[in-house]
């Protein structure tokens, strides 16, 4: 550590990193944000999971909070679940004590008394996150002009997780507000893991202020990001096959006996499954997901913290940098959907000075063994996905101005895209979309002024426009209660199915006999039972993989292994998929088989590739229009000349997806935009057209069959 920079920090900062701490020094990444951060400059810090990112930040933040006098709420620490502010309390309690500073904590589990407490007497630091941001600007109960006055830093942990969707576009609305509240630009600070365009993530994270305020990426420990890489990157990883749940729970059980081990699946119902085969087998295990009871939450991941020779089954939840302890082993049932996820879940382990990085891969079938496959190519290419925001957020255009009009009481009809300092959506552009709230009734015009409407009363008035301040859509839940105590939530579809005998939920990873249902109050009364309950969640479907993941997928059918352990199972089923699947690749292009009437284009080119080619080429493609990540079905008459005739010039002519009334319905907001936006919206977010004339413009091969 050079002393310059050291040299910068406060004094008492100074003293409690060498003495309470006894660090004998900083690492790279918390040395190079010293001056940036001081210099009020924005920064993205990057760094590997558990590589001192939140020090990194805040160190230079409490020295410039010392140093230059800042008084009253000065910092927002903004994350993207509760589970990380309340893991960071603890920490950032000691540190802002060192110099007689205070933080304190807000969000949708923080009690009334609590925040009357803080609204009364604010802290220096605040941990929260945009949704209660956006609670506390509409609310009639927070002067925000005064609340807010003293803001001079936000930062933002895993800024990549807000990035990728529209809680994204919801954070960046908010900042542009509160600057146009203090009347000062404000410091951002993103912390972030491995992403593969820093830079750009950087750019948007400026909002307003990309071209006018001073920003650096600072990511001294990571590595270069090549396209391709000679060698792997460092790690001990295995992919198997297992063919089921049990069999996973049977591995599971078995291998690693006195360790501690972090198990991630990719659905709450696999996670309920799991965590109840485990303890079947006498394995002391420990659930996490969003369905369960913040207490059940709690008491699991601290029980598992405290734990030595136990398994805790989590959900992404716990992908995110929460400390769940000394971790041994991290198991991944079948694969998550990015490279960047699973760099997540592998810095989770290999924290100790004698340990390595692992994760042990188990598929439970043939296709997610090739998705797991795919995924650790990718990876032996040291390739990480792009975080790129979603297309043309209209509909958060529109919550914003509803939501500006509560915070303001009244916008005037000409001034009102200044509260955003001409960042777009939200500037001059949005025009069509403050029409639109206004001829709706959304919005009321009043001599030159716009406020709130009774459309948008009725539509999100509820619980003081508590549903206007989340950009995503929560499926409804029934509550769970063995007699007052809240064991998580389920879904109303398992409450109403038909069963023969007593109705049996899979919850905490234990049986439940349903007694009693409050349909009105969505509650749902439960009692222990022995054993036989089910678990499901109905959600949206899933995008599936992306152009590069299905392009690894079709590199494994071709023959190429991914640069990891393979268990004989993994290699004798990864031969039986490749014997399989022979027909439908071809290095030099795509193929199109048929089976009977069962005509399919193998484009490898995923979900979004193959939505937008399904609709260029409806005249073309089964009625149905049916397709998935890797192929796209075909009218049973297909013939080579029909082939050449309608693709000619296809790629010339790419159509954006045809959009039905469920897929509608998952945009939040939408009934707020005229139907024509809300539909293309949700059109170009399901479309990639230039990966979809890339497909057009391969060679195409039809089998000998279908050439007769």
């Amino acid at each position: 550590m050079t002393d310059s920079a050291l040299d910068q920090l406060h004094p008492v900062v100074l003293h409690h990193i060498a003495n309470s701490l006894g660090w004998p020094g900083l690492r790279p990444l918390q040395e190079a944000a010293i001056e940036p951060l001081l210099n009020g400059d924005d920064a993205l810090l990057l760094a590997p999971t558990a590589g001192g990112k939140t020090e990194a930040a805040a160190f230079p933040v409490l020295s410039a909070m010392e140093q230059q006098q800042w008084k009253g709420l000065s910092v927002l620490y903004v994350c993207p679940i509760k589970a990380l502010l309340n893991n960071l309390l603890p920490r950032l309690e000691s540190y802002t004590g060192w110099l007689g500073r205070r933080v304190a904590l807000w969000h949708g589990d923080v009690t009334a008394a609590s925040r009357r407490k803080i609204l009364l007497d604010p802290p220096d630091i605040l941990l929260t996150t945009p949704e209660s941001i956006e609670a506390m600007l509409v609310s009639t109960k927070v002067e925000h002009q005064w609340f807010f006055a003293n803001l001079r830093t936000v930062i933002v942990d895993e800024v990549h997780a807000f990035a990728g969707d529209d809680r994204g576009w919801h954070l960046l609305a908010l900042l542009e507000r509160l600057t146009r509240i203090t009347g000062r630009p404000i410091q951002r600070v993103g912390l972030s893991a491995t992403v593969g365009n820093p830079q750009d993530l950087l750019a948007w994270f400026q909002g307003s202020g990309q071209d006018t305020r001073p920003a650096q990426v600072v990511a001294p420990d990571m590595p270069a990001l090549p396209a391709e890489a000679a060698t792997p990157p460092a790690g001990d990883i295995t992919l198997d096959y297992v063919g089921s749940v049990a069999n996973a729970a049977k591995v599971i059980a078995s291998l690693h006996r006195g360790e501690k081990r972090l198990v991630f699946c990719d659905s709450k119902q696999l996670v309920e499954e799991l965590g109840a085969s485990l303890r079947a087998k006498g394995v002391t295990t420990f659930l996490s997901h969003a369905s369960l009871s913040v207490d059940e939450r709690r008491r699991a991941e601290e029980a598992f913290a405290e734990a030595r020779d136990c398994v805790i089954v989590a959900t992404s939840t716990l992908e995110l940098g929460i400390d769940v302890g000394d971790l041994d082993r991290v198991i991944q049932i079948n694969a998550p959907a990015t490279v960047a996820s699973f760099l997540q879940r592998l810095g989770r382990t290999g924290r100790r000075a004698d340990t390595t990085r692992n994760c042990l891969f188990l598929a439970l079938d043939e296709q997610r063994l090739l998705h797991a496959a795919g995924l650790l190519s990718l990876w032996g290419r040291s390739f990480v996905e792009p975080v790129t925001a979603p297309p043309e957020p209209r509909h958060i255009a529109a919550q914003q101005l509803l939501a500006l009009c509560l915070q303001e009481g009244r916008v005037g009809d000409q001034t009102w895209a200044e509260h955003w300092n001409g960042l777009e959506p939200f500037g001059p552009s949005a025009a069509p979309i403050v029409q639109h709230l206004v001829d709706s009734g959304f919005v009321d015009s009043d001599n030159g002024m716009l406020f709130i409407g009774p459309e948008a009363e009725r539509r999100f008035g509820q619980r003081h426009f508590m549903n206007l301040t989340a950009v995503f859509t929560a499926a409804p839940e029934f509550v769970v209660l063995s007699g007052r105590t809240e064991i998580g939530r389920t879904d109303p579809m398992l409450l109403t199915e038909r069963v023969e005998g007593p109705r049996l939920l899979l919850l905490a990873g234990r049986s439940w006999r349903v007694n009693w249902i409050d349909w009105a109050r969505r509650r749902c009364f439960v009692e222990p039972a022995d054993g036989g309950g089910k678990a499901r969640w109905y959600g949206s479907v899933l995008d599936g993989a992306s152009y590069e993941l299905a392009r690894a997928m079709r590199d494994v059918v071709l023959g190429q292994d991914p640069p990891v352990q393979l268990t004989e199972r993994a290699v004798t089923y990864l031969a039986q998929l490749r014997e399989t699947a022979v027909d439908t690749t071809h290095p030099g292009g795509t193929v199109i088989t048929r089976a009977g009437d069962d005509v399919r284009w193998w484009t490898w080119a995923g979900f979004r590739a193959n939505a937008t080619l399904t609709a260029t080429l409806a005249g073309l493609t089964d009625e149905k229009q049916r397709f998935n990540e890797l192929f796209v079905r075909m009218r049973p008459d297909l013939t080579p000349q029909m082939w050449a005739t309608h693709t000619s010039d296809a790629a010339q002519r790419l159509c954006l997806p045809e959009i039905d009334d469920k897929a509608l319905r998952g945009l939040k907001f939408s009934e707020a935009l005229p139907p024509h936006l809300a539909r293309t919206t949700v059109a170009q977010r399901l479309a990639s057209t230039e990966r979809a004339a890339s497909v057009l413009n391969e060679p195409v091969r039809f089998s000998s069959r279908l050439d007769r």
